[in-house]
C-alpha cells in the first residue's frame, strides 16, 4: 500500500462540481492499494500516518502528530500510485489492486483512522475528482507499507 501524505491548511475534493469532502488543518492522504496488500498494510499505514510527528510545536519544530493537533484527514483513493513507468511511455497498472479489493482496503484504512479518533473526510472511489489543497510547509511524504514489514 502506498500513500502520499501532504500536510495541509485546508483541502477539498469535488466530483462534478460538488464538494464531497473537505477539511481544515490536517493531512491530505492519496492512497494506492496494490494487488498484494492486506488489512495488515492498512493498519500499518494508518498507525504510521496518524502518529507521524510532522506538525510544528510552539518552537516551530516538527514534534506533533495528527492526533496531537486533533487534525483531520482527507483520504483520496489513487490507483495511479501503482503506475510503473519503467518501460515505454504509458504507465502499467498491473500491480494495482482490482477495484473490489482496493475499495475494501480503502474503507478499512478509513475505518482504522476513525478508530484512532481522527475526523476523516473522503473522495469518491472510482470517480473523476478535482482535489484542491493549500499545502502547509510544504510538507509531503511518501510511504510504502511493503518497505516496512
Amino acid at each position: 500500500m502506498r500513500a502520499v501524505v501532504q500536510r495541509v491548511k485546508e483541502s477539498k475534493v469535488e466530483v462534478k462540481g460538488r464538494i464531497v469532502g473537505a477539511i481544515g488543518p490536517g493531512l491530505l492522504i492519496l492512497l494506492g492499494v496494490g494487488e498484494d496488500d492486506s488489512e495488515k498494510d492498512c493498519d500499518y499505514l494508518a498507525n504510521k500516518i496518524a502518529n507521524l510527528r510532522i506538525f510544528p510545536d510552539k518552537a516551530d519544530l516538527m514534534n506533533l502528530s495528527l492526533i496531537d493537533i486533533a487534525g483531520a484527514a482527507l483520504v483520496v483513493s489513487q490507483f495511479t500510485l501503482w503506475g510503473d513507468c519503467r518501460k515505454g511511455r504509458r504507465p502499467s497498472f498491473v500491480k494495482a489492486a482490482r477495484p473490489e479489493k482496493a475499495n475494501e482496503l480503502y474503507e478499512h484504512f478509513i475505518g482504522t483512522l476513525k478508530e484512532k479518533g481522527i475526523h476523516v473526510e473522503t473522495g469518491q472511489f472510482q470517480k473523476m475528482m478535482d482535489v484542491y489543497l493549500v499545502n502547509d510547509g510544504p510538507v509531503t511524504l511518501i510511504l510504502d507499507s511493503e518497505k516496512n514489514f
